[in-house]
């Protein structure tokens, strides 16, 4: 009897850690609408009962926050666009290397020849029509160090974007942000040539700073502006060392901020206002790849004269 007794209490406390396990499990997957207060999933970007737009929980932004200052998370979208530039700065290696004996790969520099061909922001063939060079000139490099920092912070930046702003959002504020950026850096400097994925970056803080319009009450909002400011501050001050587009990082700024202000957060998915962007998202990709085809056959007649 007793040992029965014993061997139930055994069986009784093992429901109830089954139980407060599965509990746990299942409150992990909730989240708390902080305007109507409902229990709703964990990646709700929505609340399905009372309709108030959703970012990241700020205990999952200060978990990001702390690791990202290590070894950021790296998501489909960051691969791209980090594979994407690094394959452009290898090509570049490869032309510099063809015209300067080798010194591209001894140095992870690139040559101005190589920039200029393969289409950096430079004010006389921009005069002159090449226009797409605004977009190109965000996916090129001079250097490995140069390369290395702003992979560092895309890393950072388009994943936390991402998070708050949908892919869509992303994609438009990084293409629109590159071209404001090297056209402001166009009408400050003509004359000199620049390039570099810091226009975009800049643009990614904006549009991070741009969600503290009309919501500056909300906590998580307060923790953005926070972290985000920083960033733009501590940004700007190393702008001011060394050869550094300072220009370009301004009007990246300029352009991430105002669309960050037009666009707004995700509302509900599927509809008017989400498939717009799914659509600018896609004409953003488009304008990219027809700037580059423009940009190649430009390639093969400058290629003939410089």
């Amino acid at each position: 009897m007793h040992t029965f007794f014993n061997g139930a209490g055994g069986a009784n406390a093992t429901n109830l850690n089954f139980i407060a396990l599965a509990t746990i499990k299942f409150v992990e997957k909730r989240r708390m609408c902080p305007n109507c207060r409902a229990f709703i999933e964990i990646n709700d970007r929505v609340c399905p009962y009372c309709g108030t737009q959703l970012g990241p929980r700020a205990i999952d932004l200060r978990g990001s926050q702390i690791a990202a200052s290590f070894m950021p998370r790296a998501n489909l979208t960051s691969s791209v666009i980090l594979i994407v530039n690094a394959l452009f700065y290898l090509i570049e290696l490869l032309l510099s290397s063809q015209g300067t004996g080798g010194r591209g790969f001894s140095f992870g520099e690139v040559s101005g020849r190589a920039i200029v061909l393969l289409g950096c922001k430079y004010g006389p063939l921009i005069a002159a029509g090449q226009w797409w060079r605004l977009i190109t000139a965000g996916f090129l490099h001079g250097s490995f160090i140069h390369i290395a920092m702003n992979s560092y912070a895309l890393f950072i930046l388009v994943t936390e974007v991402e998070q708050f702003y949908g892919t869509s959002r992303l994609v438009v504020a990084y293409v629109f942000s590159t071209f404001t950026g090297f056209l402001v850096s166009f009408l400050w400097s003509p004359g000199a040539p620049s390039l570099g994925a810091s226009a975009a970056a800049y643009g990614l803080i904006g549009i991070m700073l741009a969600m503290s319009i009309g919501r500056r009450s909300d906590p998580l909002v307060q923790l953005v502006r926070t972290q985000y400011t920083q960033w733009l501050i501590f940004g700007l001050l190393l702008s001011l060392v060394g050869n550094i587009d300072l220009a370009a990082h301004l009007g990246g700024f300029a352009g991430g901020f105002l669309l960050g202000v037009v666009a707004g957060l995700p509302g509900i998915p599927r509809s008017r206002r989400e498939v717009t962007w799914n659509v600018l998202a896609g004409l953003a990709i488009a304008v990219t790849i027809y700037a580059f085809y423009l940009d190649s056959l430009s390639f093969r007649m400058l290629s003939r004269e410089l």
